[in-house]
């Protein structure tokens, strides 16, 4: 079991939510102020450790199996698994951008809402 931070297609309502297998969440948390996030071609969220913003999303305790066999298979070529700080100063894993997808046209920045869910509404 691993703790993943989710802040895109992964949580709650997303369309990538039945890869989680039923994993259990743990809670909605903030990441730490030291983020950048951006919208992906409207299609994703992706965070990079370049900035000041805190992003909202989901814990979940999640096998490492799932995250193996359905979650990592699901994600887009731009994005790969790190290690995000929590708001708590804690750790969890997390879908990040790539570093070489940093200066895409692809990107546009969402930091000032740190919010998926919130950034779809509008």
């Amino acid at each position: 079991m691993t703790l993943i931070f989710l802040n895109g297609g992964g949580m709650q309502g997303g369309p990538l939510h039945n890869q989680l297998q039923g994993a259990p969440m743990l809670g909605r948390v903030k990441s730490a102020p030291k983020y950048r996030y951006f919208s992906v071609r409207d299609e994703f969220p992706a965070m990079h450790a370049s900035g000041g913003a805190q992003v909202v999303g989901e814990l979940y305790d999640l096998p490492l199996t799932v995250l193996r066999d359905h979650l990592i298979p699901a994600e887009p070529a731009e994005l790969e698994i790190g290690v995000v700080e929590l708001e708590d100063g804690g750790a969890a894993l997390a879908t990040v951008l790539r570093n070489e997808f940093l200066h895409s046209s692809d990107l546009t920045d969402i930091s000032h809402l740190g919010d998926w869910i919130l950034y779809l509404q509008e």
